[in-house]
């Protein structure tokens, strides 16, 4: 998902067994991490441009995993360095490819 700095993003929990939070790494310098309660739809404000990973978290070694471009993804590197647990490494993979290369 691409939008631009300022802009908002609502996570809606499609089931009481999911969420949507950032994952620790995958945000700019100086972005506040956001984690939505169980079963919660969450709303986020991206004030900082840069790439912020998210996930579910019963659900993040299954590969239910995402990614929001706020503006230039000034962040990418740092982003990709983050360790990823099963299915969400592979997921991430696709993603990174897709930004790269779109």
């Amino acid at each position: 998902m691409h939008i631009h700095t300022g802009d908002t993003v609502h996570f809606i929990a499609s089931d009481p067994g999911h969420n949507a939070q950032s994952i620790t790494g995958m945000i700019p310098d100086g972005a506040t991490a956001f984690a939505g309660k169980m079963g919660q739809d969450v709303t986020v404000t991206f004030s900082k441009p840069g790439l912020y990973g998210y996930k579910c978290l019963p659900h993040y070694f299954l590969g239910m995993v995402g990614l929001v471009v706020v503006d230039k993804p000034e962040n990418e590197e740092a982003a990709k360095a983050v360790s990823q647990p099963g299915a969400a490494k592979q997921r991430f993979e696709q993603l990174f490819k897709q930004l790269d290369h779109p």
